[in-house]
């Protein structure tokens, strides 16, 4: 664990948790007073860091979310954000109303992907953030194997798909999640791609690079999911983050997901097109605050750590089955938690 740092998002700023000389956890605030929407690391350079401003714009830090510098898309509400993990200074910025920007510089300069904003088909409007039902880009997955295959989801919307570096884009795809709250390829394995989402089991998986989908739905049932994640080493282990799904037949349109201390959640896995199991092993049962994050440790495979709304942070080194919460506390994960 040591050396280990943890930046994540909570509406107001950024929390930050990083191990000192002696061995303890010290937190400090960053950002203040800013609403940063989400996180990406670049897989090329440690401890650069870019994040996206609800108020606009994006941020880029080189130390690790310590300082922060403005890095254009100024007036933009920022709300995904992807690095390549197959080209160095290649980075997607998704925005509302629905569009895509591309910098091949690692920030210094934007242009957006015009095409993207011709995909459109027929977006659902979000719940989420009234009154304003504009629909928005939630996530962003690049390939880590072939860096003209892209991806990008919209929440309440669709999927879309691209092989040509985002000139041109696929429909959605049949049997993946209109509902996209998480997107992913596996970090090495550009066959896989794993989605969370708030419709049918809650996860979606593609084993063709995206192009044909399957909703594995043994052992959840109808879910309200949020994140997914796979082992770095051994991509047949996956996890999804889940709640139940409102009931709105009675009215209740608020996910329970997003009511803090009653989401009723928990973290699954399956493992080789296995059966999804709730984890426990420690764990709450179920989790009363949301697992907004599920990330993984290249170096560590059979590592997770999950970042929870209220800002505990758990982990397990042994694929799920005991679980030990870290003894630091973050202001909250809201909605996006990255580990240096």
């Amino acid at each position: 664990m040591n050396g280990k740092r943890f930046l994540a998002t909570t509406w107001t700023h950024l929390s930050r948790v990083e191990q000192d000389s002696r061995g303890e956890w010290q937190t400090t605030r960053h950002l203040e007073g800013m609403r940063i929407n989400c996180l990406a690391a670049d897989p090329h350079r440690p401890g650069r860091v870019y994040a996206g401003r609800q108020e606009g714009g994006v941020l880029v830090s080189v130390d690790g979310g310590r300082s922060w510098t403005e890095s254009g898309l100024t007036g933009l509400p920022i709300k995904a954000l992807a690095a390549s993990p197959a080209v160095p200074d290649l980075v997607f910025a998704g925005s509302k109303p629905v569009s895509l920007f591309v910098s091949r510089d690692g920030g210094g300069s934007w242009s957006e992907l015009e095409s993207f904003r011709r995909v459109r088909r027929w977006w659902m409007f979000s719940p989420a953030e009234p009154p304003d039902f504009r629909p928005y880009v939630q996530a962003i997955a690049p390939s880590p194997n072939d860096p003209d295959v892209l991806m990008a989801g919209i929440e309440a919307g669709a999927l879309a798909r691209s092989t040509d570096g985002g000139q041109t884009w696929s429909s959605h795809p049949r049997k993946a999640l209109r509902d996209c709250h998480s997107l992913i390829f596996h970090q090495s394995d550009g066959r896989l791609v794993l989605e969370g989402g708030g419709g049918g089991p809650g996860v979606a998986a593609s084993r063709d690079g995206g192009v044909t989908w399957t909703q594995p739905s043994r052992g959840l049932g109808k879910k309200y999911g949020w994140m997914v994640a796979a082992d770095p080493v051994r991509p047949e282990v996956w996890y999804l983050s889940a709640s139940e799904f409102p009931s709105l037949l009675r009215g209740n349109f608020t996910p329970p997901a997003h009511d803090d201390g009653r989401a009723g959640a928990h973290i699954y896995r399956a493992v080789g097109g296995g059966p999804w199991e709730a984890l426990g092993g420690g764990l709450p049962e179920p989790l009363d605050y949301m697992a907004y994050a599920l990330v993984t440790d290249p170096a560590a495979p059979g590592h997770l750590y999950a970042g929870l709304s209220h800002g505990e942070v758990w982990h397990t080194a042994d694929y799920g089955d005991s679980w030990r919460q870290l003894p630091f506390q973050l202001d909250g994960v809201q909605r996006t938690m990255i580990v240096f």
